[in-house]
């Protein structure tokens, strides 16, 4: 049996659906994209599993598909159970170490209390040979990227983001692995994988001194010139290796290492966090330091949205910019103080649910600045040149990697109890940058970023 994986961004052709009850106009409904999956005939791995597992293989209406760089497919099988399937690639040698990673997480997650703030959508069954995973679908979930973008991701939801990735934090001690199982036939953990030490691929520290020939390619002219952009500027260079170093002596813990918008779902007005491919033993920091990047990549692209903040996907193409010089300061500042709250109540959660060591917070605003490096790289996918608007944002990670220490506060990762400055753009959002982000129009918006690793 066979392994089918896409090696594009996303599978071939989209198509658009409401994520609102049929009774709201179109007009008012934003449009959520779905693609039309890659056909069963070429994966016959995919409901080989489903029936292995009892539930029929899927129907061939209406099945679809979401976005990233995996096959995979969303539908109901013969027997009416609503499932997502998706496969994930092997490595070059034929090992499956994604699927590993996965299974580890699944493994560890079943000793997870009833209740907890973890909650990740039921695994129903792997076939590790054919690197094809089986889960319970979540009907008229919305990714966290498509909630972002209307602007539901609001505070209370950023506080549960929080305490979910603590509680991820926490599997294995006593504090958050205690007690039953969450749901579903989890994996035996005498079988399962065990929890990858290996350190995390982002950022490849060999990059940083040259790109390999090899992976040419494979990369846009718009991502070399990205990397280059990395590789020229010594001080990043000299920042990023000292983080590596912080997070090498850090305390370890289970951590999803791969953290995104579009890793959570929001279902029933409760948030899910899934795809765990990247999951092992790392520095905590990682995932916290996601978390805050990804809304300040969110108010880098405020700068040029009509209303200052995009709110659906044709407001990520901005008019406006013949924007002053004063003007762009502005913005940036307001897009930081607008989002800037749920940085805050995302750590007020995290920390209502653990306490982290003393250093983590300065080590997150590093790791905040090298993924706003890497959504510059992923942006640059599908592009001649680079987007400005990542570049823009980019300016801003350099502004965190070479000064963590001097954000903490004012991203609001500071003792709850200790007063928070005023938001200023001089603080986090290096002004002599922001006017380069205006040379070209185009702009893909951030949720267009694909995943993958390296970028």
């Amino acid at each position: 049996m066979t392994t089918t994986t896409s090696t594009t961004a996303a599978p071939t052709e989209a198509v658009a659906t409401a994520s609102t009850a049929a009774t709201a106009s179109t007009a008012d409904a934003p449009a959520l994209i779905r693609f039309r999956p890659t056909g069963l005939d070429t994966a016959p791995e995919v409901n080989a599993l489903l029936e292995r597992l009892g539930l029929g293989p899927f129907a061939p209406d209406g099945l679809t598909a979401f976005g990233g760089r995996n096959d995979n497919w969303a539908g109901t099988t013969t027997r009416g159970r609503q499932v997502f399937v998706k496969t994930v690639a092997r490595a070059p040698d034929g090992s499956r170490p994604e699927i590993d990673r996965a299974l580890a997480f699944e493994a560890t997650a079943a000793r997870l209390p009833a209740g907890s703030p973890l909650r990740t959508p039921e695994h129903l069954g792997t076939d590790r040979e054919s690197a094809v995973s089986a889960f319970r679908l979540l009907p008229g979930s919305r990714s966290g990227s498509e909630v972002a973008l209307d602007g539901d991701f609001d505070e209370a939801l950023c506080r549960e983001a929080g305490r979910a990735v603590a509680t991820l934090h926490t599997l294995g001690t006593a504090d958050g692995a205690s007690g039953g199982a969450s749901g579903g036939e989890a994996p035996d953990p005498a079988s399962a994988p065990a929890i990858d030490t290996g350190e995390a691929p982002l950022p490849p520290m060999r990059w940083l001194r040259a790109f390999p020939w090899s992976e040419v390619q494979d990369r846009s002219m718009a991502q070399i010139a990205a990397w280059k952009l990395v590789q020229d500027d010594t001080e990043v260079v000299a920042a990023l290796h000292r983080l590596r170093e912080r997070e090498r002596t850090a305390p370890h813990t289970p951590a999803h290492c791969d953290l995104r918008f579009d890793q959570f779902l929001v279902h029933d007005g409760q948030l899910f966090l899934c795809d765990w491919e990247e999951f092992r033993l790392a520095d905590p920091a990682r995932d916290v330091g996601a978390f805050v990047g990804e809304w300040l990549f969110q108010a880098t692209y405020s700068v040029f949205a009509p209303t200052g903040e995009p709110t659906s996907a044709k407001d990520a193409v901005a008019p406006g910019f013949d924007l002053s010089h004063e003007e762009i300061v502005e913005r940036g500042a307001a897009g930081l103080r607008h989002h800037i709250p749920r940085i805050a109540a995302f750590w007020q959660g995290y920390t209502e649910c653990r306490t982290p060591d003393p250093e983590l917070a300065e080590r997150a605003v590093g790791f905040a600045g090298w993924h706003l490096y890497d959504r510059l790289i992923a942006t640059a996918q599908a592009h001649a040149v680079l987007n400005p608007v990542a570049r823009a944002a980019a300016g801003i990670g350099r502004t965190l990697l070479l000064n963590p220490a001097g954000a903490v506060a004012t991203l609001r990762l500071a003792d709850p109890a200790v007063p928070h400055p005023a938001v200023t753009p001089a603080a986090v959002v290096p002004a002599a940058v922001l006017p380069t982000a205006v040379a070209h129009p185009a702009q893909p918006h951030p949720a267009d970023a694909p995943s993958g690793s390296p970028r």
